[in-house]
């Protein structure tokens, strides 16, 4: 095992599929040779300098270029400097890319990886501070995942380069210093594939990228108080491991979910009616969702904090529950 930054791993994961496979390209602004807006690309130019592009300042021109390129069998990697702006090339992501597959009868595929680099917690305003799974998650032919850690961050790039649809990767801004150990060998980590980051009998607490770091220091609180929490962090959100949530609110019969993004048409309202539909009988509890207020992302710390989740936030709620 080695020790390595969670942006790091996902440049390995990059030169290392780029090595194996020559369709694979990238395309970005400033990622050649300043290597990236946070550095996720640095180096790679000099060994693949025919491979990474710097683009223009038109998301959905380069995005829609990569669309049709992923057409003809090629494996693009879209760069977004910050996953605000994949509202404007959203159109190109689901007007298009999306719907090919289905167009086409399945006589074509879109592997095509766009990387948005997400979140708050870092007073950058509300233009450069929100994350888009919600939009993206109801969309076929679409998959969305936001690893937590470097070990899933480049297990996860390496299966969404490989994958055959477009997947929405969405890196947290405040992980990408973060560091965890990783094998030196090669792995992968499955799209679609939960994970228990810590088994526990009394409440499920459901969460995912940089806001599960929130969950894990509440967990530590609540132990004081002979609170046994269950740790799930879902990795990827399009597709849900249905059977590891449900499989663990079976065994702990209640049900928090925390995350960073509005409340409505979310990743928690769906886990939320899925944990109701199928556990149902197993609840001792309503199911219970953390998010963020119903406000644009503000650049002042003070109302950022307030608008997102906090570790008090998780206390408070587990402890209303018992």
């Amino acid at each position: 095992m080695k020790e390595i930054t969670y942006k790091k791993a996902l440049n390995e994961a990059i030169y290392e599929e780029m090595l194996t496979d020559q369709n694979i390209f990238i395309v970005g602004l400033d990622i050649a040779k300043y290597g990236g807006a946070f550095g996720v690309t640095e180096g790679l130019y000099e060994k693949f300098p025919n491979r990474i592009f710097d683009m223009p300042i038109s998301e959905a021109g380069y995005t829609g270029a990569a669309v049709g390129a992923a057409m003809t069998g090629m494996r693009p990697i879209v760069e977004l400097q910050i996953s605000d702006w994949v509202t404007i090339a959203s159109d190109q992501i689901v007007n298009n890319g999306a719907n090919m597959p289905y167009l086409l009868m399945g006589k074509t595929s879109v592997p095509l990886v766009m990387r948005l680099p997400s979140g708050g917690y870092l007073s950058y305003g509300c233009q450069h501070s929100h994350s888009w799974e919600s939009w993206f998650c109801f969309i076929p032919g679409i998959k969305v995942v936001l690893p937590s850690t470097p070990y899933d961050a480049k297990g996860l790039m390496k299966s969404a380069i490989r994958d055959n649809n477009i997947v929405i990767f969405l890196e947290h801004k405040k992980l990408y210093n973060t560091t965890g150990l990783i094998p030196k060998e090669e792995y992968i980590v499955p799209i679609g594939k939960a994970n228990i980051l810590k088994e526990g009998s009394d409440i499920t607490i459901i969460s995912y990228s940089y806001v599960i770091n929130k969950v894990i220091k509440a967990v530590k609180i609540l132990e004081e108080d002979n609170i046994n929490v269950e740790i799930l962090d879902l990795r990827t959100v399009k597709p849900l491991d249905e059977e590891t949530i449900i499989n663990s609110v079976k065994k702990t019969g209640k049900a928090l979910i925390v995350q960073e993004v509005w409340k409505n048409c979310s990743v928690a309202s769906e886990v939320s009616a899925m944990i109701s539909e199928k556990c149902f009988d197993y609840l001792d509890h309503q199911v219970v969702r953390i998010t963020a207020k119903e406000s644009p992302i503000p650049f002042s710390p003070v109302l950022e904090n307030h608008v997102l989740p906090q570790t008090e936030d998780i206390v408070a709620e587990v402890k209303k529950i018992f």
